[in-house]
């Protein structure tokens, strides 16, 4: 009797997994380079108007912490958030446009004229879901005042606005586009902490769909 080889050695399979690792690796963006001219970045920001980002977000609220999964694709005004893994709702769909934001929760489909309303409503807490769509790309809100400050190589690094405080670190570059791989959100007087962490960002036309 012949014995029986396997199809994949010890050694492939070692291969394989290295190779999966490095690709993982390699899909990471460079590390984005010295902003000359802080108002050219933020034009470029400005502009960016179509634009995908997957990553982690932990939220922490009244010694509560959750940890999900989140997509989140925003074209102009309009966006789509998905959350998914460990958080107090499961699987979340969260999708708004001017005056409008619909929740699809458990099968159960909520809505409100604000993303601020509906998270308050249905998650006990506020979150500024209209400054994001501007803070997660290293954009101050605008029709307020913000405090900025950058490190020595002209990149923003922090903003405070409205109370809230806004920390960014590990800039990457998208086509010539600084966006952070990691942003914290935190609200001090009441301990409300966002921690986005490994972002990946997709530029248009290359979305993908949510």
């Amino acid at each position: 009797m012949h014995r029986l080889e396997p199809v994949f050695s010890p050694r492939a399979i070692l291969s394989l997994c290295l190779g999966l690792i490095l690709h993982a690796c390699s899909s990471i963006a460079p590390p984005a380079v010295e902003n000359s001219v802080w108002s050219q970045h933020q034009h470029q920001l400005d502009a960016l108007a179509q634009w995908q980002v997957r990553g982690r977000v932990n939220v922490r609220y009244d010694n509560e912490s959750y940890t999900p999964r989140i997509q989140w694709q925003q074209d102009e005004r309009n966006y789509k958030i998905r959350l998914w893994g460990t958080f107090n709702a499961g699987n979340t769909r969260i999708e708004g446009r001017p005056g409008r934001v619909t929740m699809e929760q458990d099968g159960n489909l909520l809505s409100a004229g604000t993303p601020e309303d509906l998270i308050l409503q249905q998650l006990g807490y506020e979150l500024p879901v209209s400054y994001l769509e501007y803070w997660i790309k290293g954009l101050p809100a605008p029709n307020s005042r913000a405090d900025l400050t950058f490190n020595n190589l002209n990149q923003l690094t922090s903003l405070i606005q409205d109370g809230w405080t806004v920390s960014y670190t590990d800039p990457r570059n998208y086509d010539g586009i600084a966006l952070p791989r990691r942003v914290e959100v935190t609200r001090p007087r009441d301990d409300v902490r966002l921690r986005f962490v490994g972002l990946n960002w997709t530029l248009a036309p290359a979305l993908e769909p949510l």
